[in-house]
Protein backbone atom coordinates (compact mmCIF):
# COMPACT_ATOMS: atom_id res chain seq x y z
CA UNK A 1 0.00 0.00 0.00
CA UNK A 2 2.71 2.26 0.59
CA UNK A 3 4.50 1.94 -2.66
CA UNK A 4 1.15 3.00 -3.99
CA UNK A 5 1.04 5.72 -2.29
CA UNK A 6 4.76 6.88 -2.79
CA UNK A 7 4.43 5.82 -6.86
CA UNK A 8 1.14 8.33 -7.09
CA UNK A 9 2.81 10.95 -5.42
CA UNK A 10 5.73 10.76 -7.71
CA UNK A 11 3.94 10.64 -10.83
CA UNK A 12 1.16 13.64 -9.27
CA UNK A 13 5.04 15.79 -8.48
CA UNK A 14 6.21 15.02 -12.44
CA UNK A 15 2.59 16.56 -13.72
CA UNK A 16 2.24 19.21 -12.09
CA UNK A 17 6.75 19.82 -12.68
CA UNK A 18 5.86 18.78 -16.62
CA UNK A 19 2.74 20.74 -16.94
CA UNK A 20 2.16 24.57 -16.38
CA UNK A 21 -0.89 25.41 -14.65
CA UNK A 22 -3.36 27.62 -16.32
CA UNK A 23 -2.91 30.99 -15.88
CA UNK A 24 1.12 30.74 -15.64
CA UNK A 25 2.22 34.23 -16.46
CA UNK A 26 6.11 33.79 -16.86
CA UNK A 27 5.27 30.17 -18.52
CA UNK A 28 3.07 31.54 -21.09
CA UNK A 29 4.51 33.15 -24.33
CA UNK A 30 2.20 35.87 -25.67
CA UNK A 31 0.11 34.93 -28.87
CA UNK A 32 -2.02 37.68 -31.02
CA UNK A 33 -5.98 36.74 -30.35
CA UNK A 34 -7.39 39.87 -31.44
CA UNK A 35 -7.27 43.05 -33.46
CA UNK A 36 -9.44 46.11 -33.04
CA UNK A 37 -9.80 48.38 -35.80
CA UNK A 38 -12.53 51.05 -36.21
CA UNK A 39 -12.49 55.47 -35.29
CA UNK A 40 -9.74 55.40 -32.80
CA UNK A 41 -5.84 56.56 -32.09
CA UNK A 42 -5.50 55.14 -28.59
CA UNK A 43 -2.88 56.64 -26.92
CA UNK A 44 -3.47 54.44 -24.00
CA UNK A 45 -5.68 51.21 -22.76
CA UNK A 46 -6.47 50.47 -19.03
CA UNK A 47 -8.01 47.42 -17.47
CA UNK A 48 -10.80 48.18 -15.03
CA UNK A 49 -10.17 44.62 -13.72
CA UNK A 50 -14.09 44.08 -13.66
CA UNK A 51 -14.87 43.13 -17.37
CA UNK A 52 -14.03 46.77 -19.71
CA UNK A 53 -11.07 47.74 -20.96
CA UNK A 54 -11.15 51.63 -22.34
CA UNK A 55 -9.22 52.94 -24.85
CA UNK A 56 -8.41 57.10 -24.91
CA UNK A 57 -8.10 58.73 -28.48
CA UNK A 58 -6.19 61.58 -27.79
CA UNK A 59 -7.89 64.98 -30.20
CA UNK A 60 -7.33 62.57 -33.18
CA UNK A 61 -10.75 61.40 -32.79
CA UNK A 62 -11.86 63.12 -29.33
CA UNK A 63 -13.24 59.98 -27.74
CA UNK A 64 -12.99 57.39 -25.30
CA UNK A 65 -13.75 53.86 -26.65
CA UNK A 66 -15.45 50.89 -24.05
CA UNK A 67 -14.95 47.47 -24.63
CA UNK A 68 -16.03 44.35 -23.40
CA UNK A 69 -12.64 42.52 -21.79
CA UNK A 70 -13.74 38.89 -22.52
CA UNK A 71 -16.15 39.36 -25.88
CA UNK A 72 -14.08 42.15 -27.27
CA UNK A 73 -16.73 44.01 -28.59
CA UNK A 74 -17.30 47.88 -28.30
CA UNK A 75 -19.78 48.90 -25.76
CA UNK A 76 -19.60 52.70 -25.92
CA UNK A 77 -18.26 55.57 -27.36
CA UNK A 78 -17.96 58.19 -25.73
CA UNK A 79 -17.61 61.66 -27.08
CA UNK A 80 -15.16 64.39 -25.13
CA UNK A 81 -17.51 66.86 -25.73
CA UNK A 82 -19.22 68.60 -22.63
CA UNK A 83 -20.95 72.09 -21.35
CA UNK A 84 -18.35 73.58 -19.18
CA UNK A 85 -21.32 75.76 -17.86
CA UNK A 86 -23.09 73.55 -16.46
CA UNK A 87 -20.07 72.57 -14.10
CA UNK A 88 -19.49 76.51 -13.64
CA UNK A 89 -16.25 76.80 -15.16
CA UNK A 90 -17.30 78.65 -18.53
CA UNK A 91 -19.62 81.36 -19.25
CA UNK A 92 -19.91 80.12 -22.34
CA UNK A 93 -22.64 78.12 -23.36
CA UNK A 94 -20.79 76.34 -26.06
CA UNK A 95 -19.53 72.57 -26.12
CA UNK A 96 -15.92 72.17 -25.51
CA UNK A 97 -13.79 68.77 -26.74
CA UNK A 98 -11.19 67.66 -25.02
CA UNK A 99 -8.08 65.12 -25.87
CA UNK A 100 -8.40 61.82 -23.69
CA UNK A 101 -4.23 61.19 -23.18
CA UNK A 102 -5.23 58.49 -19.68
CA UNK A 103 -7.41 56.79 -17.66
CA UNK A 104 -7.92 55.78 -14.43
CA UNK A 105 -10.75 53.89 -12.67
CA UNK A 106 -12.32 54.10 -9.40
CA UNK A 107 -11.75 51.06 -6.80
CA UNK A 108 -15.19 51.03 -6.68
CA UNK A 109 -15.96 50.33 -10.26
CA UNK A 110 -18.64 53.59 -10.78
CA UNK A 111 -16.12 55.84 -12.41
CA UNK A 112 -13.53 56.11 -14.93
CA UNK A 113 -11.06 59.56 -14.63
CA UNK A 114 -9.78 60.83 -17.83
CA UNK A 115 -7.11 63.22 -18.72
CA UNK A 116 -7.09 65.45 -21.78
CA UNK A 117 -3.96 66.91 -23.31
CA UNK A 118 -6.12 70.15 -24.43
CA UNK A 119 -9.42 71.85 -24.28
CA UNK A 120 -10.97 73.11 -27.79
CA UNK A 121 -13.50 76.49 -27.46
CA UNK A 122 -14.52 79.30 -26.40
CA UNK A 123 -11.14 81.33 -23.99
CA UNK A 124 -8.81 78.14 -24.95
CA UNK A 125 -6.47 79.65 -27.43
CA UNK A 126 -2.87 78.22 -26.58
CA UNK A 127 -2.86 74.52 -27.15
CA UNK A 128 -0.28 72.88 -25.39
CA UNK A 129 2.80 71.22 -26.69
CA UNK A 130 5.47 68.48 -25.48
CA UNK A 131 7.89 70.81 -25.39
CA UNK A 132 7.14 73.23 -22.85
CA UNK A 133 7.45 74.91 -19.38
CA UNK A 134 5.35 76.71 -16.75
CA UNK A 135 6.28 80.13 -18.96
CA UNK A 136 5.11 78.61 -22.19
CA UNK A 137 1.67 79.80 -20.72
CA UNK A 138 -0.14 77.19 -22.67
CA UNK A 139 -3.99 76.72 -21.31
CA UNK A 140 -4.81 74.53 -18.47
CA UNK A 141 -7.07 71.40 -18.96
CA UNK A 142 -9.82 69.13 -17.05
CA UNK A 143 -9.80 65.88 -16.44
CA UNK A 144 -13.06 64.37 -16.89
CA UNK A 145 -15.19 61.28 -14.95
CA UNK A 146 -17.54 59.56 -16.51
CA UNK A 147 -19.98 57.52 -14.93
CA UNK A 148 -19.79 54.01 -15.73
CA UNK A 149 -24.08 53.55 -14.76
CA UNK A 150 -24.47 55.56 -18.40
CA UNK A 151 -20.97 56.07 -19.66
CA UNK A 152 -21.54 59.94 -19.63
CA UNK A 153 -19.53 62.95 -18.25
CA UNK A 154 -21.11 63.54 -14.77
CA UNK A 155 -17.87 65.41 -13.32
CA UNK A 156 -15.29 67.60 -14.41
CA UNK A 157 -12.12 68.97 -12.62
CA UNK A 158 -9.76 72.03 -13.94
CA UNK A 159 -6.02 70.66 -13.73
CA UNK A 160 -2.43 72.05 -14.78
CA UNK A 161 -1.44 72.70 -18.37
CA UNK A 162 -1.35 69.27 -20.44
CA UNK A 163 -2.43 66.48 -18.18
CA UNK A 164 -0.92 63.14 -18.65
CA UNK A 165 -1.40 60.64 -16.13
CA UNK A 166 -4.53 60.12 -13.74
CA UNK A 167 -4.48 57.54 -10.95
CA UNK A 168 -7.09 56.93 -8.18
CA UNK A 169 -5.95 55.92 -4.57
CA UNK A 170 -6.69 52.35 -3.47
CA UNK A 171 -8.64 54.19 -0.58
CA UNK A 172 -10.80 56.30 -3.24
CA UNK A 173 -9.49 59.26 -1.15
CA UNK A 174 -7.68 61.41 -4.10
CA UNK A 175 -7.43 61.84 -7.62
CA UNK A 176 -3.98 62.20 -9.00
CA UNK A 177 -2.69 63.72 -11.87
CA UNK A 178 0.40 64.57 -13.84
CA UNK A 179 0.67 68.15 -15.35
CA UNK A 180 3.35 68.27 -18.15
CA UNK A 181 3.83 71.45 -18.87
CA UNK A 182 2.96 72.96 -15.65
CA UNK A 183 5.25 70.79 -13.83
CA UNK A 184 3.28 69.79 -10.96
CA UNK A 185 0.95 66.90 -9.41
CA UNK A 186 -2.42 68.04 -8.69
CA UNK A 187 -4.22 66.37 -6.00
CA UNK A 188 -7.91 66.33 -5.93
CA UNK A 189 -10.15 65.02 -2.91
CA UNK A 190 -12.95 63.18 -4.08
CA UNK A 191 -14.74 63.95 -0.84
CA UNK A 192 -14.37 67.88 -1.49
CA UNK A 193 -14.28 67.40 -6.03
CA UNK A 194 -11.41 69.90 -5.67
CA UNK A 195 -7.89 70.06 -6.19
CA UNK A 196 -6.82 70.37 -2.49
CA UNK A 197 -2.86 70.45 -2.82
CA UNK A 198 -0.64 70.97 -5.87
CA UNK A 199 3.06 69.47 -5.80
CA UNK A 200 6.21 70.69 -7.56
CA UNK A 201 7.48 67.85 -9.72
CA UNK A 202 10.06 69.48 -12.01
CA UNK A 203 10.38 69.30 -15.78
CA UNK A 204 8.15 66.90 -17.36
CA UNK A 205 6.11 64.64 -14.38
CA UNK A 206 4.64 61.48 -16.08
CA UNK A 207 4.04 57.75 -14.31
CA UNK A 208 2.19 57.43 -10.82
CA UNK A 209 2.01 54.46 -8.83
CA UNK A 210 0.26 54.23 -5.72
CA UNK A 211 1.05 51.60 -3.04
CA UNK A 212 -1.92 49.41 -1.85
CA UNK A 213 -2.45 51.14 1.39
CA UNK A 214 -2.69 54.41 0.05
CA UNK A 215 -0.08 55.91 1.97
CA UNK A 216 2.52 56.50 -0.56
CA UNK A 217 2.48 57.91 -4.67
CA UNK A 218 5.12 57.86 -7.01
CA UNK A 219 5.65 60.16 -9.44
CA UNK A 220 7.96 60.29 -12.78
CA UNK A 221 9.84 63.80 -13.10
CA UNK A 222 10.45 62.20 -17.19
CA UNK A 223 12.92 65.88 -17.39
CA UNK A 224 14.76 64.26 -14.65
CA UNK A 225 16.75 61.12 -13.32
CA UNK A 226 14.45 60.91 -10.16
CA UNK A 227 11.32 59.59 -9.03
CA UNK A 228 9.03 61.18 -6.38
CA UNK A 229 7.95 59.50 -3.57
CA UNK A 230 5.22 61.36 -2.03
CA UNK A 231 3.61 60.74 1.92
CA UNK A 232 -0.13 61.07 1.15
CA UNK A 233 -0.79 61.87 4.55
CA UNK A 234 1.39 65.46 5.10
CA UNK A 235 2.66 65.55 1.48
CA UNK A 236 6.25 65.46 2.42
CA UNK A 237 8.73 64.16 -0.36
CA UNK A 238 11.58 62.17 -0.80
CA UNK A 239 13.30 61.17 -3.87
CA UNK A 240 14.67 57.79 -5.56
CA UNK A 241 17.39 58.46 -8.07
CA UNK A 242 16.83 55.67 -10.63
CA UNK A 243 18.00 57.25 -13.80
CA UNK A 244 17.58 59.77 -16.64
CA UNK A 245 14.15 60.18 -18.46
CA UNK A 246 11.98 57.64 -16.19
CA UNK A 247 8.56 57.26 -18.04
CA UNK A 248 6.02 55.26 -16.61
CA UNK A 249 6.07 53.15 -13.26
CA UNK A 250 4.00 50.13 -11.72
CA UNK A 251 4.64 48.47 -8.22
CA UNK A 252 5.39 44.29 -7.55
CA UNK A 253 1.32 43.39 -6.43
CA UNK A 254 3.30 43.19 -2.91
CA UNK A 255 5.00 46.83 -3.19
CA UNK A 256 8.11 45.48 -2.56
CA UNK A 257 9.55 46.47 -5.93
CA UNK A 258 8.93 49.41 -8.17
CA UNK A 259 9.68 49.48 -12.31
CA UNK A 260 10.34 52.38 -14.29
CA UNK A 261 10.46 52.49 -17.92
CA UNK A 262 13.61 54.56 -19.06
CA UNK A 263 12.47 55.95 -22.30
CA UNK A 264 15.51 57.69 -24.06
CA UNK A 265 17.87 54.22 -23.40
CA UNK A 266 14.96 51.81 -24.35
CA UNK A 267 15.45 50.34 -20.35
CA UNK A 268 13.43 48.92 -17.53
CA UNK A 269 14.92 49.70 -14.35
CA UNK A 270 13.78 48.33 -11.04
CA UNK A 271 14.06 49.43 -7.38
CA UNK A 272 14.04 47.37 -4.27
CA UNK A 273 11.86 49.19 -1.71
CA UNK A 274 12.45 47.38 1.21
CA UNK A 275 16.57 47.49 0.75
CA UNK A 276 16.41 51.01 -0.81
CA UNK A 277 18.42 50.13 -3.55
CA UNK A 278 18.78 49.84 -7.34
CA UNK A 279 18.12 46.12 -8.53
CA UNK A 280 18.61 45.10 -11.90
CA UNK A 281 17.88 46.57 -15.22
CA UNK A 282 17.65 45.36 -18.75
CA UNK A 283 17.21 46.86 -22.69
CA UNK A 284 13.88 45.90 -24.34
CA UNK A 285 13.85 48.25 -27.58
CA UNK A 286 14.09 51.85 -28.53
CA UNK A 287 12.02 54.23 -27.02
CA UNK A 288 10.72 52.17 -23.89
CA UNK A 289 7.30 53.96 -23.04
CA UNK A 290 4.44 51.95 -20.99
CA UNK A 291 4.23 48.81 -18.78
CA UNK A 292 2.04 46.76 -16.81
CA UNK A 293 2.67 43.45 -14.56
CA UNK A 294 0.63 40.72 -14.32
CA UNK A 295 -1.46 39.98 -11.51
CA UNK A 296 1.22 37.52 -10.10
CA UNK A 297 3.85 39.55 -10.11
CA UNK A 298 6.04 37.44 -12.39
CA UNK A 299 5.87 39.72 -15.66
CA UNK A 300 6.46 42.71 -16.86
CA UNK A 301 4.97 43.80 -20.39
CA UNK A 302 6.40 47.07 -22.01
CA UNK A 303 5.89 48.92 -25.27
CA UNK A 304 8.74 49.82 -27.50
CA UNK A 305 7.25 52.86 -29.00
CA UNK A 306 10.26 53.67 -31.46
CA UNK A 307 10.99 49.35 -32.86
CA UNK A 308 7.04 48.56 -33.52
CA UNK A 309 7.33 45.78 -30.48
CA UNK A 310 6.46 44.47 -26.83
CA UNK A 311 8.93 43.07 -24.71
CA UNK A 312 7.85 40.37 -21.83
CA UNK A 313 10.33 40.95 -19.01
CA UNK A 314 10.67 38.07 -16.21
CA UNK A 315 11.28 39.96 -13.19
CA UNK A 316 12.87 37.49 -10.36
CA UNK A 317 15.73 38.51 -12.90
CA UNK A 318 14.99 41.00 -14.98
CA UNK A 319 15.16 38.87 -17.95
CA UNK A 320 13.59 39.40 -21.42
CA UNK A 321 11.73 36.30 -22.11
CA UNK A 322 9.71 36.97 -25.47
CA UNK A 323 9.97 40.14 -27.91
CA UNK A 324 7.60 39.96 -30.56
CA UNK A 325 6.26 42.87 -33.12
CA UNK A 326 3.25 44.50 -32.61
CA UNK A 327 2.43 46.94 -34.55
CA UNK A 328 3.10 50.69 -36.00
CA UNK A 329 4.18 53.27 -32.77
CA UNK A 330 2.96 51.37 -29.71
CA UNK A 331 1.96 53.56 -27.05
CA UNK A 332 -0.27 51.87 -24.37
CA UNK A 333 -0.38 48.98 -22.58
CA UNK A 334 -2.51 46.92 -19.63
CA UNK A 335 -3.10 43.98 -18.09
CA UNK A 336 -6.39 42.35 -17.59
CA UNK A 337 -6.46 39.99 -15.09
CA UNK A 338 -9.71 37.84 -15.19
CA UNK A 339 -8.92 37.23 -18.74
CA UNK A 340 -5.14 36.86 -18.72
CA UNK A 341 -4.45 39.07 -21.54
CA UNK A 342 -2.85 41.68 -22.22
CA UNK A 343 -3.64 44.80 -24.48
CA UNK A 344 -1.79 47.06 -26.64
CA UNK A 345 -2.52 50.52 -28.07
CA UNK A 346 -1.23 51.27 -31.19
CA UNK A 347 -1.20 55.39 -31.85
CA UNK A 348 -1.48 54.87 -35.88
CA UNK A 349 -5.23 53.50 -34.97
CA UNK A 350 -5.38 49.84 -33.44
CA UNK A 351 -5.40 47.55 -30.45
CA UNK A 352 -3.71 44.38 -30.44
CA UNK A 353 -4.83 41.75 -27.91
CA UNK A 354 -2.77 38.88 -26.92
CA UNK A 355 -3.13 35.87 -24.60
CA UNK A 356 -1.20 34.88 -22.03
CA UNK A 357 -2.69 31.55 -21.72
Amino acid sequence: MRKRVLTFLLITSLCAISVPAQGDVVSSKMVLIKTINGSISPKSVRSSGDGVVSAHNMMYRHSVTVYDAKTFELIKTVPDSVSLKSFGFSKSSSNFKGAPVEGSYSPDGKYLYVTNYAMYGPGFNKEGHDTCSPASGFDNSFVYRINRSNYEIDAVYPVGSVPKVVEVTPDNKYVLVTNWCSYTLNVISIESQKVVKTIKIGRYPRGIAVSKDSKKAYVAEMGGNRIHVINLDDFSVSYIPIGSNPRAIVLSPDNSMLYVTMNLSGRVASWDLIANKAGKTVKTGNAARSLAISADGTSLFVVNFNSDTISKVRTSDMKVLQTISACNEPIGITYDAPTNNTWVACYKGQIKIYSNN
